[in-house]
């Protein structure tokens, strides 16, 4: 039974530790040993701190939905005072913190035996995880020569690997969605502002970005963001509140939706026919299901959007480095070139600029909310424009920020569709149901109107009844 732990998800497993079949010290030595034999082809989990997880046994763990279950934290944010951590970036490495944030806390109510950290980019930006501080990229389980995507790439390998059932993720512009997509798995980006960000940030990359979870089932996530949902003290905003909650919304379907099919980027630029077919096989999935579905296309202004969402990351990586350094620029030893890049656009930008695309990431939200005030419950599209990536092809080598994020082979050519909803706010999935001819997997993604993260994660669950997806398994994940 041990020696297959990695095809249960989260819920199973807590329920076997429930039942006295496993202990939790024989799921984190699984867990270990899968890190000890997959991880050197994988890099995908790095700072592993064996001795706080045993002592969390030993001292008894919360009884919470997960008791039991080893986890993982993303090297990138999520303050924890037993988990020191890289942020992806040689300038920050072996950060220490005196306490724990809101939501690490909230993860470790629900019983989960943290262990490690998952890589990621430096700073976060990207939708590959090649940082220099892990010495090299970190690869996809599907295929050892692509990439797990980013910036949670570490953690969309490990659980696609099989090393965990589950692990966090953060999403500022499709960070637990690409990852999701590229390695065949479920990931869900709430409505803004729906899990808590304090105490030692007031919000992310203004409000876009939101920490959330990488899964192989919809009632993993469901289950955990109901445990971590709300806002922490002095919160800036609140999401609008939920009703029954994410586990009661997936125990019955939605109610007949209509449904928005986009088999273009949404300013209407042809995406790979791997993942165009992708996006139409679901919508016939949804028809089948007795929703109905119709092309649209937001008349938002994308366009705008992305250079808004460049300049403010653009911004929040001068301020990370400056609050390392000083006003210095970065050496190439301190921090690699995306990031260099990062901050010399930075000091281009008017003073006010900062503001400026603030208020145009705020019109983009209306714009999207009349979309779907107007037209469709939900919007279907690809999660990706293609299948996952070549490693490399998305190094921090360059310093080149600007064609890195919006050039026409950049983070956005290659990520249209997820940083869509940061901006905007709404609620977003990556459903795994479609695959590349190479045997890649490829995600379609699912979008709802603002706080109507219960409707939109009712429907994924709909989906993965009549489309199930727990079957399929990496080969690396044994």
């Amino acid at each position: 039974m041990i020696g297959d732990l990695g095809a249960a998800d989260a819920t199973e497993l807590a329920a076997m530790v429930a039942r006295g079949d496993v202990t939790a010290d024989e799921l984190l030595d699984a867990a270990l040993a899968a890190v000890e034999a997959r991880n050197p082809a994988l890099n995908a989990v790095v700072l592993v701190q064996e001795g706080v997880a045993r002592q969390s046994i030993r001292e008894g763990l919360p009884r919470g939905p997960f008791r039991g279950v080893p986890f993982l934290i993303k090297d990138l944010g999520i303050e924890a005072k037993d988990f020191p951590s890289h942020n992806g970036s040689r300038l920050l490495a072996n950060t220490v913190y005196s306490g724990d944030s809101s939501i690490f806390a909230r993860i470790r109510a629900t019983g989960v035996v943290t262990f490690g950290r998952t890589t990621s980019p430096e700073g976060g930006i990207g939708a590959a995880t090649e940082a220099a501080v892990y010495g090299g990229p970190t690869r996809n389980p599907w295929n050892l020569d692509h990439t797990s995507g980013g910036s949670s790439g570490g953690a969309g390998a490990a659980v696609a690997a099989g090393i965990v059932a589950f692990a966090h993720g953060s999403d500022g512009g499709g960070s637990v969605r690409i990852p999701a997509s590229s390695c065949g798995l479920f990931g869900f980006k709430p409505t803004r502002a729906r899990l808590p960000d304090g105490p030692y940030v007031g919000e992310g990359w203004a409000g876009m970005a939101i920490d959330g979870f990488l899964t192989r089932s919809v009632r993993d996530t469901a289950v955990m963001l109901d445990a971590c949902e709300g806002a922490d003290l002095g919160a800036p905003y609140w999401a609008p509140p939920l009703g029954e909650g994410h586990s009661a919304a997936i125990s019955r379907p939605p109610r007949r939706l209509r449904i928005g099919i986009c088999e273009t980027t949404l300013t209407g630029e042809p995406i790979h026919p791997e993942v165009a077919e992708a996006v139409r096989a679901a919508g016939r999935v949804l028809e089948s299901l007795g929703h109905h579905v119709e092309p649209a296309r937001p008349k938002a202004d994308v366009p705008m959007m992305m250079r808004a969402w460049t300049d403010i990351v653009g911004v929040g990586t001068a301020l990370s480095i400056r609050a390392k350094i000083g006003d210095r620029p970065p050496r190439e030893d301190e921090v690699e070139g995306v990031g260099r890049g990062a901050w010399a656009y930075a000091q281009t930008l008017h003073p006010t600029r900062y503001l400026e695309a603030v208020g145009e990431i705020h019109a983009f939200g209306r714009q999207m909310a009349r979309f779907f005030d107007a037209g469709p419950d939900v919007l279907l599209t690809g999660t990706l424009a293609e299948p996952p990536a070549r490693v490399g092809r998305f190094s921090h080598a360059t310093e080149d920020y600007l064609a890195y994020r919006t050039g026409p082979e950049g983070i956005f050519a290659y990520s249209p569709f997820c940083a869509i909803f940061n901006a905007s706010g709404q609620p977003a999935a990556s459903v795994p149901l479609g695959w590349s001819t190479g045997g890649l997997p490829i995600g379609v993604h699912l979008a709802a109107a603002f706080g109507e993260d219960e409707l939109l994660i009712s429907l994924c669950a709909e989906i993965e009844r009549a489309a199930p997806w727990a079957g399929k398994r990496a080969g690396l994940a044994g």
